[in-house]
């Protein structure tokens, strides 16, 4: 007995839930609602709840599915999509698929590639997190100004993704501690999950790769790595406000990484309103975790962060000097370790004690 077709596509659904994360086939194609398939043309009709899952199908799984259809109806099959665009109102459309491209549709991660199969991508290799050791919650000195991000960095430390801190974006002036912070997060999640695959990256550095992947015809390799990583700290995205093609190709990583439940902590030296440049789409995305600011170092945190570099570089600096350095230093945490450092030096080489004697 021939099987019916809503049960050829009930088969389709039993193999692509094998090939992908169970968060990614709840998330994806749970919602997907068989409608008709033409024997004539060969089309398969599915509905979807919204114009961002068809998209999001389009742009990482119409691959997978593709060879999926094939396998089961055995024939080339056209897929279209009833896209419901207004559910008050019962309107939607009907889109053809583009169908799969080598390039544009790098393959989705698989059930952490322990049990491979013809439809499965490959397995990640082993990755330098490129963290700072030394910029850890231990050396971050917690005042009134950052509180609040320290607290939050703290829990997404020991909880990545996990938590309703996702995306983290912090922002602040610079030489506010905002790299230390993110990479102490990094540090943490680290310590606590060294199974787990954490990357910082500059915004410079990124796009360099990316242009470097470009050149070299390898753009879908660089979206399948940075679509492998499981806590991506990216820092200084506001240099990416002049590099549209970077900022479309972080946005389909982004939403790769978000909506498997990958945790995304970025940094920027001003809020997500006030990055010029950036598309809507992008934004709203910036914004739909937590957004915090790290403000500059008030004159008892400057003094603390002295404090607490002295002891831990065994120097000796008079009270008062730290004091006039904290109220002299612009609330910067790196021009506060800057003059430091320079006094230090000053004084070996003259031999000579710091004091406040001029």
């Amino acid at each position: 007995m021939l099987k019916s077709h809503k049960a050829l596509w009930d088969e389709c659904l039993t193999i692509i839930k094998a090939n992908v994360t169970e968060q990614q086939f709840k998330t994806w194609f749970a919602p997907i609602v068989f409608e008709s398939y033409s024997e004539d043309d060969h089309t398969l009709l599915v509905q979807v709840p919204s114009s961002y899952v068809y998209e999001f199908l389009e742009q990482y799984y119409v691959g997978l599915m593709s060879k999926v259809f094939q396998r089961v109806f055995n024939n080339n099959v056209v897929l279209r999509y009833h896209i419901v665009t207004d559910k008050t109102n019962k309107i939607s459309q009907e889109v053809e698929s583009d169908g799969p491209s080598s390039v544009d549709n790098p393959q989705p991660m698989t059930r952490g590639n322990k049990a491979p199969t013809a439809l499965d991508a490959a397995v990640p290799q082993a990755l330098n997190p490129q963290l700072d050791p030394k910029k850890t919650f231990a050396t971050f000195v917690e005042g009134d100004s950052n509180k609040l991000p320290r607290t939050v960095g703290m829990s997404i430390g020991e909880h990545p993704g996990k938590s309703t801190f996702n995306p983290f974006f912090l922002y602040g002036p610079s030489g506010c501690g905002k790299t230390h912070l993110i990479n102490a997060i990094g540090v943490r999640c680290k310590e606590l999950y060294p199974q787990k695959r954490v990357l910082y990256v500059s915004a410079r550095l990124f796009q360099v790769q990316f242009t470097d992947a470009v050149r070299q015809n390898r753009s879908n390799d660089f979206i399948n790595f940075y679509q492998s990583i499981d806590v991506l700290i990216v820092d200084d995205i506001q240099e990416w406000a002049t590099s549209p093609k970077t900022l479309d190709t972080f946005f389909h990583i982004f939403d790769h990484l978000f909506r498997i439940g990958k945790q995304i902590i970025l940094a920027s030296d001003r809020p997500p309103v006030d990055l010029q440049g950036v598309k809507d789409r992008l934004l709203t995305r910036f914004s739909c975790g937590l957004i915090a600011e790290l403000e500059k170092p008030n004159v008892k945190l400057c003094v603390d962060i002295l404090n607490a570099k002295c002891r831990r570089d065994g120097l000796n600096i008079p009270a008062d000097v730290i004091r006039y350095v904290a109220e002299t230093a612009n609330g910067s945490v790196r021009d506060l370790e800057g003059v430091v450092n320079s006094l230090m030096a000053y004084s070996i080489v003259y031999n000579s004690n710091i004091d406040m004697r001029p």
